[in-house]
């Protein structure tokens, strides 16, 4: 199959499916990912177009940028407020006019064209002649307004909405496209896009036929103890890179550093890890949860980038010529602020609660307040360490987390509570009772936990992959993905060809 990038393109840039709510180095690891993915998606393009104008198509080229005007609130008619959803559309495999519509969602960080270039649902729409359709989240990337991430707007922001906007951008597309009802819309999304493809179907059947849904957290969940339930048991994997002993030398460094937090002993913290400033005991939990983010990163993203994975620090941690489990740690940290190009560790609690307040609009990257803000008013998600499974420090506290949604965006425990608790009755948690969705999860992937992993009817299909992290279906494929990556592929291949041929078929 002839492909747009060459077979060496490993991820690309996209929504980056994935989040998380930990200290500020798991944002730190998802901008260096964000950053690798777009050079290589670059110099992958560079290549083709100066070298091997030959492999591609006739019709090559790169989706122009696009806006559509959205109204800020779907749910009242009282305001006119509107902002602009930047899409792209790719129509270079379309069979042109009853060919299939392959809309990609995103997600918590900014798109680009990329995103209606390469990854599954790309290969896929050149296999069965879709027309390829990639669309940003409200309040991320450049779908936003100048004013939107302030107290008084960032309100607008919502899941609801953002399914709301899906709805109206379908029927801009229908219209722009002279579509029909012979042309059947597919939606794809991984992490929360992934939770967005398939409440997209749940909520709106009438508007797409089917969906895939990868690592989609479904169920909301406020104190999410699962997470590094899943984390501690890939530390101990010897499939993944891990080991026993990486996981208990890993718990062990972190009790030390516990204690030692406990006794007081920040000097001595500040200096062996290297932080920026002279840590407080204000600091104590930002501090623990960048250490830990270190780990937990390096599970949810296993072998997204070529040197980020857990091999790398379970060798580190389970190598006893480097000393202590205390020392490893160390060198583990290093380690870390090598790969991200960084000169010391900022552990400031006063720093994170400055970014998370802070309302400037950035049209790249991560939506660092906007995420956040989402967890406050709808998710939960916190990855919390007081479950005794958990390899890192106690200190990892759900109070700690909730304090944050209080502190910056003035919204008290029992409204988050009381937010997920909504959260899972509107889009039916787990067991949503839908149809014609495929939910896919890599068993090393901490948010399977809250994902869909059994089949819940005959078109409501699970497939669980063994020994693959967060999303991993949807990078483009390689001749050297394991197995059971393949054969997860297939299966997902197979059952859209079904679902379409069942669309044209009227059934």
């Amino acid at each position: 199959m002839q492909r747009y990038f060459c077979t060496a393109l490993l991820v690309f840039f996209l929504a980056l499916w994935e989040f998380g709510i930990g200290g500020k180095n798991f944002f730190l690891i998802k901008q260096k990912l964000y950053q690798y993915r777009s050079l290589r998606a670059m110099k992958e393009l560079y290549y083709l177009q100066h070298l091997q104008l030959g492999q591609a198509p006739a019709n090559w080229n790169i989706p122009k940028e696009a806006f559509f005007t959205q109204p800020l609130d779907h749910f009242s008619r009282q305001t006119n407020a509107t902002y602009n959803q930047r899409y792209w559309v790719n129509p270079d495999f379309w069979n042109s006019p009853n060919g299939p519509v392959f809309l990609h969602i995103g997600g918590e960080a900014a798109l680009s064209e990329y995103s209606a270039l390469a990854g599954e649902h790309v290969e896929l729409a050149e296999k069965y002649g879709a027309l390829v359709v990639s669309v940003e989240h409200r309040y991320y990337g450049a779908s936003i307004n100048l004013d939107g991430l302030t107290d008084k707007n960032i309100r607008f922001l919502s899941s609801q909405q953002a399914l709301a906007d899906l709805a109206a951008f379908h029927f801009h597309i229908v219209q722009q496209y002279n579509l029909t009802r012979n042309n059947t819309w597919i939606c794809f999304g991984g992490s929360y896009p992934g939770s967005l493809s398939a409440w997209f179907r749940l909520k709106f059947p009438h508007l797409v036929y089917a969906a895939v849904a990868s690592s989609a957290p479904v169920r909301a969940e406020m104190d999410f103890t699962g997470y590094n339930k899943v984390v501690s048991q890939s530390l101990s994997d010897p499939v993944v890179g891990g080991s026993p002993k990486c996981r208990r030398a890993t718990a062990e460094a972190f009790h030390i550093v516990e204690q030692m937090v406990n006794d007081g002993k920040f000097a001595q913290l500040t200096e062996d890890y290297m932080a920026c400033e002279q840590l407080t005991s204000e600091d104590c939990a930002e501090f623990v949860s960048d250490l830990a983010d270190i780990f937990m990163g390096a599970v949810q993203y296993n072998k997204e980038a070529p040197t980020y994975n857990i091999a790398k620090f379970c060798n580190i941690m389970s190598n006893k010529s480097l000393g202590t489990t205390y020392s490893r740690l160390i060198v583990a940290v290093k380690q870390y602020m090598e790969d991200m190009s960084l000169h010391c560790m900022d552990y400031s609690y006063k720093k994170s609660l400055a970014d998370l307040r802070n309302t400037t609009v950035s049209p790249v990257g991560v939506g660092l307040r906007q995420w956040y803000y989402q967890t406050c008013t709808e998710f939960g998600y916190y990855q919390t360490c007081e479950d005794e499974s958990c390899p890192f420090s106690r200190l990892m506290t759900l109070e700690a987390q909730l304090d944050i949604c209080s502190k910056v965006f003035g919204i008290d425990p029992k409204s988050v509570e009381q937010a997920v608790k909504f959260t899972n009755e509107y889009y039916g948690a787990d067991h949503p009772k839908s149809s014609r969705i495929i939910f896919v999860n890599g068993n090393i992937d901490p948010w399977h936990a809250l994902s869909v992993l059994k089949n819940q009817s005959k078109s409501e299909i699970a497939i669980l992959i063994n020994g693959t992290a967060h999303c991993a279906n949807m990078n483009p494929s390689l001749p050297t993905d394991p197995q059971s990556l393949k054969a997860a592929r297939e299966q997902i291949d197979y059952q859209i060809g079904l679902w379409l041929k069942a669309a044209k078929d009227g059934l």
